[in-house]
């Protein structure tokens, strides 16, 4: 009898330390412990994330294990974020992965985790998914990455474009901050644009050359229309001109996000 291959995956490049097992390609499961800390700093501190992935890292494994009803010995290899991110989560997560696969006897592999994204498309569950045909254009956003990327295989990917400053997502949560929402700013824009009319303000749409983004532009115009606003209005504070002006919070969500959307959008579709 062919023995199962199970792989752990431990993922601590920001924030959020993670952990999952694969048996013969099936998520068995999927742990993940967030970071409250950084809520009150408006943003991820790299010191403190790194000590919180140490406080974090044994027991979400210990989960994910247990959820998976799997034993550490009957691992096969474990996989672990290499990179891209901050340098001292990576080394958490480095090490730790290391240490277990030196006691264990088995294979480490290192993975890029902007590719892990991509392959994300490919994971199985048990349920019956559509996954994509090669090749295929990826549009990859996260929290602090936003590409373009050619997929012609699992192992051969092309970046095509990217943002040559901020990511959509940090666009997002630092809208969010001029606003005065809670870090993570994404979320909050995203619940709050369901209540908006997503054509109550414009913002600027960057014109870069080619398939490369940026998001530079559209946090300045926001800011400016803010600022321009709280002029106009004789007022200090954001939450002065929210009690003024009926559903602004909820209007600079909505257009902001139809904002980074349509820049998205736009490059993708010069990209197919």
């Amino acid at each position: 009898m062919q023995k199962d291959i199970i792989i752990l995956g431990i993922e601590s490049s920001c924030d959020d330390t993670s952990a999952a097992v694969i048996c013969n390609g099936v998520l068995k499961s999927n742990v993940i412990a967030s970071q409250k800390v950084h809520e009150e700093y408006g943003g991820v501190v790299p010191e403190l994330a790194s000590r919180a992935h140490q406080q974090n890292i044994v027991p979400v494994v210990d989960t994910a294990l247990k959820r998976a009803g799997v034993e550490k010995e009957q691992l096969s290899a474990i996989a672990f974020t290499r990179g891209p991110g901050l340098l001292g989560s990576l080394l958490v997560g480095t090490s730790f992965a290391k240490g277990l696969a030196l006691s264990l006897g088995i294979p480490l592999v290192d993975v890029n985790h902007l590719q892990g994204h991509v392959l994300a498309h490919f994971v199985e569950d048990g349920e019956h998914r559509e996954h994509p045909e090669f090749p295929f254009l990826c549009l990859l956003v996260s929290g602090g990455n936003s590409q373009i990327v050619l997929v012609k295989a699992y192992n051969d990917m092309q970046i095509i474009g990217q943002t040559i400053d901020d990511a959509a997502g940090e666009a997002f949560d630092k809208c969010a901050k001029v606003m005065g929402l809670p870090y993570p700013g994404g979320p909050w824009i995203d619940r709050l644009a369901k209540q908006g009319n997503p054509e109550a303000f414009h913002f600027a749409k960057p014109q870069i050359p080619g398939y490369n983004y940026s998001f530079s532009g559209l946090k300045t115009s926001f800011l400016y229309t803010l600022r321009d606003m709280l002029r106009e209005q004789g007022l200090e504070t954001v939450d002065q001109l929210a009690e003024r002006v009926p559903n602004l919070r909820e209007d600079l969500c909505a257009s902001v996000q139809k904002t980074v959307v349509e820049i998205l959008m736009k490059k993708l579709r010069q990209g197919t």
